[in-house]
């Protein structure tokens, strides 16, 4: 399980490396040597949809999830367990209702592709139905222990 975490890792990383380095390397070339790169933003865009979805199992295991836990600190302690309960059955349901509409839809784009890079559109939804997919697994679980706890982030 920590190898495949880390295999995650160094694969957000090196996408959020791209999409820093694809603009930069656009503004220096088109100003600097009037030689922008064709599809750079296009490009930049496939990057930042592929670092939000593949990244989003990660921060679904750290349990880093925004919560509003001024609602839930308020509640006694067995309705808090429950509505802790509700919130990963829901999440599960949800992410996995949203990974498998995503992989129906996959079937249905296999010859679509980016207008300047013809960058395939199922590149674009496997980063989210991997996103989704094993953000189910990962709520999953967190059935047995659900994740949240009094120090996250709260609205």
């Amino acid at each position: 399980m920590k190898i495949a975490r880390r295999f995650v890792e160094a694969v957000c990383l090196l996408l959020l490396g791209a999409l820093v380095l694809v603009p930069f390397a656009q503004v220096l070339l088109r100003d600097l040597f009037n030689a922008p790169i064709v599809g750079a933003e296009e490009f930049t865009r496939f990057l930042l949809i592929c670092v939000v979805f593949v990244s989003y199992p990660l921060v679904v295991a750290s349990g880093e999830n925004i919560v509003m836990g001024d609602i839930r600190n308020a509640l006694p302690a067995p309705m808090r367990r429950i509505l802790n309960l509700f919130t990963s059955v829901a999440a599960v349901a949800v992410s996995g209702l949203i990974a498998y509409a995503v992989f129906a839809t996959i079937g249905d784009n296999l010859n679509n592709a980016t207008p300047t890079l013809k960058i395939p559109f199922w590149l674009f939804l496997g980063a989210t139905f991997f996103g989704f997919f094993f953000a189910a697994i990962i709520h999953l679980v967190h059935l047995r222990k659900p994740p949240q706890k009094s120090t996250s982030v709260s609205l």
